[in-house]
């Protein structure tokens, strides 16, 4: 078989088309997977302590609380307000996004909906989120019963990463492993906006609040007009290791990294006492010690 001079330009440029097609293909599939994973952004500061904020009443039934937490952006690290959400189903809990220390960054492992509460870095988010499970409430036979008790206790550690220096040393157990098999779904619109309006928000940027964030909680997603600061909560006088926040330091470059592992959750304790009944609107409560238990109860009854 003869090849001619004049063709090799044309099987040149073919080639160079197809490889460019397949470089194209891997960097979707790239980005496809990250996306996946729930890897958000990484970056080399860790992020401020978590504050410290009253919870709002919660506005109607069905309704389930969503902590705040340290997002990353152009500005630096910025706060998303906690807030309550409606449920996307009947018997779907919220596991909390965190930040976890991995080859050298600190990654952010995006929260999800989903039958059990996973492992999200040992942090306590308080109002039920003490780093292990939630115990805010749990679901029975299609409603979700309230535990009025749980509040935020201002005497525990306020340290918002999981990992690195000064971070917490939480790690996955076996049954968070076993539950990773849940399907998972990514945070609801309603949550979306309430980061997208948080970072187009300059008081909520660390570098301007100095970790006390102008609107700590609201109590829809997008009311950042009806809620107090997060100066107007108690506040305690400990000091944490490894949480001093620098200002200079803030505006580092975000990296994408690989994923991070997201687990689901250590069984609950049955000992939990919920609301006299279902749909109760909890008080907030700033010195209550969270109640035990909470979860999913007569899960098998429910669908969605």
């Amino acid at each position: 078989m003869k090849l001619h001079l004049r063709s090799l330009p044309t099987l040149r440029s073919a080639l160079l088309r197809r490889l460019a097609l397949w470089m194209l293909a891997a960097s979707f599939m790239a980005v496809s997977f990250s996306s996946f994973a729930g890897v958000f952004v990484s970056v080399s500061i860790a992020p401020p302590p978590l504050p410290i904020y009253a919870q709002p009443i919660m506005p109607g039934a069905g309704y389930i609380w969503t902590p705040g937490y340290w997002a990353y952006g152009d500005g630096g690290y910025f706060w998303v307000p906690g807030t309550w959400v409606l449920a996307p189903y009947v018997g779907a809990l919220w596991t909390p996004g965190y930040w976890g220390w991995s080859n050298g960054f600190y990654v952010f492992n995006r929260g999800y909906w989903g039958r059990h509460v996973g492992f999200y870095g040992g942090i306590n988010y308080g109002y039920g989120y003490d780093g292990v499970g939630y115990r805010g409430g749990y679901w029975n036979h299609g409603r979700f019963n309230y535990n009025r008790n749980v509040g935020y206790n201002t005497n525990i550690s306020r340290v918002s990463y999981n990992g690195g220096r000064g971070g917490l040393m939480s790690r996955p157990t076996a049954q968070d492993q076993l539950a990773t098999r849940d399907r998972h779904m990514q945070p609801l619109a309603a949550q979306q906006q309430q980061a997208r309006m948080a970072s187009q928000n300059r008081s909520m940027r660390a570098s301007v609040n100095h970790g006390m964030p102008a609107i700590a909680a609201t109590p829809r997603a997008g009311a950042f007009n009806t809620q107090r600061s997060a100066s107007y909560a108690p506040r305690n006088n400990s000091t944490q290791r490894g949480m001093s926040y620098n200002r200079a330091n803030s505006y580092a470059r975000p990296t994408r990294s690989a994923a991070g592992y997201q687990g689901n959750p250590r069984p609950t304790s049955a000992s939990y006492r919920p609301a006299a009944r279902s749909y109760q609107q909890p008080r907030p409560q700033g010195h209550a010690q969270p109640a035990r238990g909470g979860g999913n109860r007569g899960a098998r009854n429910e669908k969605h």
